[in-house]
């Protein structure tokens, strides 16, 4: 079977919504994303993209040291947030978390434990590549955290 040509360039960013944005980007600077900007998006324009029509959302748009992936943070002014997910268990359909690879999966876990950060079980080793654990931070949000052991390994 014959492949079609992708347009697919690259993934921009993953979005999650927050109560907190200050309280969410402190979180994920101290974990290494830097604040590339910040803004409030609204207008009957956005509304069509969303289909929730008149909205007015504040943003902030965090970025990773390489520069390659970003996260996208929003606070709904209007409307407001109707549901609530975050503590939906590490099974649980749709999506659930980002995977970060950091240098000192220890020193990270440590450093965002007193931004409130709660480890979900333990930290684990993946055979001889990788050091693995999930973490809840503010407002429940779940990301993995992965420190790889040897050089040359792939993404999880």
């Amino acid at each position: 079977m014959k492949s079609k040509k992708s347009n697919l360039k690259r993934m921009d960013n993953i979005g999650i919504v927050v109560e907190s944005l200050d309280e969410v980007v402190s979180f994920f600077t101290e974990l290494g994303l830097q604040l590339e900007g910040r803004a409030v998006v609204e207008g009957e324009w956005a509304g069509r993209v969303t289909g929730l029509g008149e909205q007015r959302v504040e943003i902030a748009m965090m970025v990773t040291p390489d520069g390659h992936s970003r996260l996208e943070l929003s606070r709904f002014l209007t409307p407001l947030a109707v549901a609530d997910h975050r503590d939906a268990p590490v099974n649980a359909l749709g999506y659930l978390r980002s995977m970060f690879t950091v240098e000192d999966i220890d020193d990270t876990v440590s450093r965002l434990q007193e931004h409130g950060a709660e480890l979900v079980g333990e930290i684990v080793q993946y055979e001889d590549s990788y050091r693995l654990c999930y973490i809840r931070g503010p407002e429940q949000i779940l990301i993995g955290l992965a420190q790889e052991l040897k050089t040359g390994a792939t993404g999880i």
